[in-house]
């Protein structure tokens, strides 16, 4: 299953138990110009998903008859599908599971329907940016040797931040959390934690810099990890 082909008016799935917070989810959204379909069961969220093709799927994480990690799992195994997570706990281990699970984007209840609208569009503009646009053409990856250009340029890169990078670079734009990075490169021999992420990604910020002053294409995601910006963002 993958997404349907971006259009002006985007169709949402929202999966939410709480009629009161898809209404007006879904009032925030058409006046954003997109359309939507709710449901409040996974059950049901299992059926729209193989009978249509939404552009994205907003997903409640505590639902009546299962969890939304699980659907979350699910829908990324075989597919594509933009998912943004909704959910009541905000702690930091809930939203590192949602991101590693392969969420798009995770919102804790409370929330502005309004600012999750606008997070629908960032996600959706991720999705279709043009391949020239694409932060993917700014890097080019040799897995045999081992190697990353940047901007046609090789990077003069540690194994550990060959690793890091790479991982980052397996799917722009998603947030890659600080555990899930360190087990990517430093695997068994992990004995340090975040601070050591954290130092290796300046490392690798300074060299990327070096070749392209004015893009800086690794974004923090604070409490949470980093990302590859699909776009190159400006430094």
């Amino acid at each position: 299953m993958t997404p349907a082909a971006p259009t002006l008016n985007p169709h949402i799935l929202i999966v939410e138990d709480e009629d009161a917070i898809a209404a007006a989810l879904a009032y925030a959204l058409s006046t954003d110009g997109m359309t939507t379909t709710h449901v409040r069961l996974i059950v049901d969220a299992r059926r729209e998903l193989a009978d249509r093709r939404p552009a994205l799927m907003i997903l409640d994480v505590g639902l009546p008859d299962g969890s939304g990690f699980e659907l979350c799992r699910e829908v990324r195994a075989s597919s594509t599908l933009p998912v943004i997570l909704l959910t009541a706990r905000s702690e930091e281990i809930d939203r590192v599971v949602g991101l590693e699970l392969g969420a798009d984007d995770y919102v804790s209840k409370p929330f502005s329907p309004r600012e999750v609208s606008l997070r629908v569009r960032s996600v959706l503009r991720r999705m279709s940016v043009a391949p020239g646009q694409s932060a993917m053409t700014l890097f080019s990856v040799d897995e045999e040797g081992q190697r990353i250009t940047f901007n046609g340029a090789l990077l003069a890169l540690t194994r550990r931040e060959f690793l890091l990078l790479k991982t980052l670079l397996v799917r722009p734009g998603r947030v890659c959390s600080r555990e899930s990075l360190l087990d990517a490169a430093w695997g068994a021999e992990a004995e340090s934690g975040d601070r050591t992420v954290d130092t290796h990604i300046k490392t690798l910020r300074a060299k990327l810099k070096a070749i392209r002053a004015d893009l800086d294409p690794i974004e923090t995601h604070r409490g949470l990890g980093y990302s590859i910006n699909i776009l190159g963002g400006s430094a």
